[in-house]
């Protein structure tokens, strides 16, 4: 019988273990899973999800008897492309076998994806045609709502959440940038008061502006912040894919773990998203 090379009778470099963990079990904290509505995964850079929404069209009172005049909701869609955040980090066999290393490492590797999907999510650059990944940021989005700066109080920020609700979208989630957010906890109630608008006295304030969860998050550009309805971004968030392999490095001896995470997000109702600044103390 003709010999026939198998995952089974060959060496494991050429069939080595691949482990896949869902992206909520170790990445939950990542923007795109808390501020996106997840609509599925694909692999591969040209494969895109196509997520359907509908575009309502209005509705109007007809007299007793009259013809009903049709409507033409327009039915849309938005094509959702991935690319492929990746980490190889390279441990010398005797390191790696060190109590405690894998895990820190691991952790390690963990944190890197957060920041780099972070800053993907928010800020990421336009792909230049014909490129189609990796896909653009919500800040750099087409036609999200423009707000002015917060100075003094959260009027302006009332106004965007309002504007927001008119369009039809409910805000889920304001995001800031720390030292946005450190500037918003100064806000006074007064002139001649000393108690801050977000909490008195020394208690801290709760991470909640106008009833809406606040999120923190360093990827938020400097003394600014984002109010959105995660409805109105669609994503497509594939496993991290964790991959450790000893002969890679065969002649140093040395370990090879290499993660990857394949995300994209598209924003399908950009009047739900709102961006604002924050001032600060030179202000």
């Amino acid at each position: 019988m003709a010999f026939t090379h198998t995952t089974a009778n060959s060496a494991y470099a050429w069939s080595p273990d691949v482990t896949a963990f869902a992206p909520d079990d170790v990445l939950a904290e990542a923007l795109i899973l808390q501020c996106s509505t997840v609509a599925g995964s694909v692999e591969g850079d040209a494969p895109s999800v196509r997520v359907a929404y509908v575009t309502d069209d209005t509705a109007t009172f007809v007299a007793e008897g009259d013809p009903i005049p049709e409507s033409e909701p327009e039915l849309a869609e938005v094509a959702v492309f991935t690319g492929k955040l990746s980490q190889l980090v390279r441990v010398s066999r005797e390191q790696f076998s060190q109590q405690g290393t894998a895990d820190q490492v691991s952790a390690s590797v963990a944190r890197a994806l957060i920041r780099a999907a972070d800053t993907a999510f928010l800020a990421q650059a336009a792909p230049v045609s014909p490129a189609t990944n990796p896909a653009v940021g919500i800040l750099n989005a087409a036609d999200v709502i423009e707000g002015d700066e917060i100075s003094g109080s959260l009027d302006v920020l009332t106004d965007l959440v309002a504007e927001i609700q008119g369009n039809g979208g409910q805000p889920s989630h304001i995001l800031l940038a720390p030292d946005a957010w450190g500037q918003l906890r100064k806000l006074k109630i007064g002139t001649d008061y000393n108690s801050t608008l977000l909490g008195a006295g020394v208690a801290d304030a709760e991470l909640l502006l106008l009833g809406i969860p606040v999120i923190v998050n360093p990827a938020v550009p400097t003394l600014s912040g984002v109010v959105l309805d995660n409805r109105a971004i669609v994503s497509a968030v594939g496993q991290v894919l964790v991959s450790q392999s000893s002969d890679v490095y065969f002649s140093s001896d040395s370990i090879g773990l290499r993660s990857t995470w394949r995300i994209g997000q598209a924003l399908v109702r950009p009047d739900r998203v709102a961006t604002f600044t924050v001032a600060g103390d030179g202000s």
